[in-house]
């Protein structure tokens, strides 16, 4: 009698538990725009109250305007394309370069002892000394971009992944000789998830890097792009442009940063870690 009495308080208890964690899950994102928002009514504010001019410093409400104006004409719509395109095809590139040779340095001590020390001289080497010669080996146009959005992308794959195989828990491999797995049930299920969370975290490292290596591609005599709104606003003295683009590289730049932690998260339901538990909180 007593459980037949509990079971459906227990029952109310939880469906009056679900409407509040869909208001957690949708109210944590939303904190981060605090600041920010914040930030912009303060600025906006002093600009209004003649506390600034707002000539170097634009307000918002008139960067607004001119982000309103930019996707009226059509002309912002182009230009992220064009950024996002370039950005993605090197973004490509670089992964798919870093992941190949980080696995053979990192699994490969010969090829670790060969590769590394060359490949961490040329990561030494500033975005901008590459310009010049990318430019006379590959032209002006979109190769010589995509390249070095690729180069800078490479190196934190590169160096994520053959970290992540150097640090695999030798008694974790040991166990799976112990169970007798073949070579690709090894991979699959004990070397593939050891790397995956350090992988992840040089996905997202390698994309920063992207969209910084794309501003200075794009300096490379674009005539669209993103980043050409940042040369064209500092050549016709246009702040509010300027600072347009610096809105619009953040925002494409964190909502990339979530799709791949988005897709990465079913991959990562394994760990056991202090994170996944916050978030269940």
């Amino acid at each position: 009698m007593a459980m037949t009495l509990e079971n459906p308080a227990l029952e109310a208890g939880v469906a009056a538990r679900r409407p509040a964690g869909r208001l957690q899950r949708i109210a944590r994102p939303a904190i981060g725009l605090l600041l920010p928002l914040i930030c912009a009514l303060v600025w906006e504010l002093a600009v209004r109250f003649g506390y600034s001019n707002g000539r170097l410093v634009p307000p918002p409400s008139r960067i607004w305007a001119t982000l309103v104006e930019l996707s009226a004409s059509g002309e912002l719509s182009r230009h992220i394309i064009a950024t996002m395109s370039r950005v993605g095809a090197g973004f490509g590139i670089g992964v798919l370069a870093g992941t190949i040779f980080g696995a053979i340095c990192g699994y490969w001590s010969l090829a670790r002892r060969l590769l590394d020390p060359t490949l961490q001289a040329l990561r030494a080497i500033p975005s901008m000394a590459w310009i010049p010669l990318f430019i006379l080996w590959l032209g002006i146009f979109e190769t010589s971009k995509v390249a070095l959005i690729a180069a800078g992308v490479f190196f934190p794959i590169y160096l994520g992944v053959m970290d992540a195989i150097l640090g695999i828990d030798r008694k974790i491999v040991e166990v799976g000789r112990t169970f007798r797995l073949s070579g690709f049930a090894m991979i699959r299920r004990i070397l593939l998830p050891a790397v995956l969370p350090a992988f992840i975290v040089s996905l997202r490292t390698g994309l920063g890097l992207g969209w910084m290596f794309v501003v200075a591609a794009e300096f490379m005599g674009a005539s669209e792009g993103v980043g050409f709104l940042l040369t064209d606003g500092q050549q016709l003295g246009k702040p509010a442009q300027i600072m347009a683009a610096i809105i619009v590289f953040a925002i494409l730049g964190k909502i990339t940063d979530w799709l791949i932690q988005f897709a990465a998260k079913p991959f990562l339901r394994w760990q056991d870690s202090f994170s996944s538990h916050a978030e269940r909180a």
